[in-house]
């Protein structure tokens, strides 16, 4: 009786203290291998080919394509882009084919998708007050494009899940992974850096498309100060006051003329 009471007192149950030493150790142990993953995922995403991008928006872009309708706004937009796509330089977009989709939804959203696809939303279009606002949205997606944004998320959410599939054994859950690669996409936030890089490239393609930086601020400014509206753009393309008076010090810094503003084609 006495040795066993013996043996329990050297192997006490570990108390309230130790508990949270192990509990503490395990969200770091977590915490760290996502970080590390995060990691991986912004060093490989320079490395994918561009045949590996047009695939993923082959899986990605045809749900889009079944929700846009043909029509003239879209056809609009697509001469627009064209416009900015003639100021990148050649030797670097000369294998990129950038098109429009636009949806007739009323979420005022736009978004980059793997395949060079821009999807461009009805309600963002009704905000718009000029052609220069619109050409400066586009432009910013085509800065995501640039510093390859749209394809850091889908990365992170798609590594790890399947990481976490692969520690907890469930094959399942690895296909579960795939499946949300079209969420993952449409739900995609941007950290403020990469939302700014993607400003600055859209502010030097306005200027070089029309001379001038008229409406680069403008949207995004009226759309920071709306409340109550649809505004998707907002919780994916955050606009902050920041944001805006970056882009402010940009055009003073390089001093950009702003002159007036074209007004939005009849088609849209």
């Amino acid at each position: 009786m006495n040795s066993q009471k013996s043996i329990s007192n050297r192997n006490p149950p570990p108390n309230n203290r130790q508990l949270l030493i192990l509990l503490g150790l395990l969200v770091g142990l977590i915490v760290g291998i996502i970080w590390l993953l995060n990691l991986l995922v912004n060093g490989l995403i320079g490395l994918i080919p561009l045949s590996v991008e047009q695939w993923l928006g082959s899986v990605i872009v045809p749900v889009y394509e079944q929700q846009a309708q043909p029509s003239l706004a879209q056809d609009t937009l697509n001469q627009l882009l064209n416009r900015l796509e003639k100021q990148l330089p050649p030797q670097k977009y000369q294998h990129r084919d950038y098109r429009v989709l636009y949806l007739p939804d009323d979420t005022v959203n736009a978004l980059a998708l793997p395949g060079d696809v821009i999807v461009i939303y009805a309600g963002l279009v009704q905000q718009v007050e000029s052609e220069n606002e619109l050409m400066m949205v586009l432009g910013h997606e085509l800065g995501h494009f640039a510093y390859r944004d749209h394809l850091r998320g889908l990365g992170r959410n798609l590594l790890l899940q399947a990481a976490i599939a692969y520690f907890i054994g469930d094959a399942g859950a690895i296909q579960s992974a795939a499946a949300s690669a079209l969420a993952a996409v449409s739900q995609s936030r941007f950290s403020q850096s990469q939302e700014l890089q993607a400003d600055e490239f859209g502010l030097v393609l306005l200027q070089q498309t029309y001379g001038h930086v008229a409406g680069a601020t403008d949207f995004f400014a009226r759309m920071s100060q709306k409340k109550g509206a649809n505004r998707a753009l907002l919780s994916t393309h955050p606009a902050s006051e920041k944001r805006v008076m970056e882009l402010q010090r940009l055009i003073e810094k390089q001093n950009y003329p702003i002159k007036e503003r074209s007004p939005l084609p009849k088609s849209l």
